[in-house]
């Protein structure tokens, strides 16, 4: 069982980092700190597809024989660098609409938000 939880080792990671975004997104009143949770959870889903993209008995794409392996696959990684730019776009975004919110309230706590209505 310990054997096989170090073999994924990676995975294990990115499904705890998962939880831990989850948690502060559930628990949190705070906009920024759910935010927060949020990109935890986006870097967690970032870093399992990465993860994914070892190949252990392919061959490399550019390199000839003689390579050792493992070999990563280079399109789970590209897919990670637009997501990774869709997620700063995105954190950009939230983060001015939580000072919006911030001047026009007063607060950003969401239980006080959910008051004012």
């Amino acid at each position: 069982m310990i054997a096989m939880l170090w073999q994924n080792i990676d995975y294990v990671g990115s499904v705890v980092l998962f939880c831990i975004g989850l948690y502060c997104v559930i628990t949190k009143n705070n906009l920024i700190k759910k935010f927060i949770g949020l990109n935890i959870m986006e870097t967690s889903v970032f870093a399992f597809i990465i993860a994914l993209g070892v190949v252990d008995g392919g061959e490399a794409p550019i390199m000839g024989a003689g390579a050792s392996a493992p070999f990563t696959n280079p399109i789970p990684q590209a897919l990670i660098l637009t997501g990774i730019v869709v997620a700063v776009s995105t954190t950009a975004l939230a983060l001015s609409l939580i000072i919006r919110i911030y001047e026009h309230c007063g607060t950003i706590e969401a239980d006080e938000l959910r008051e004012m209505e």
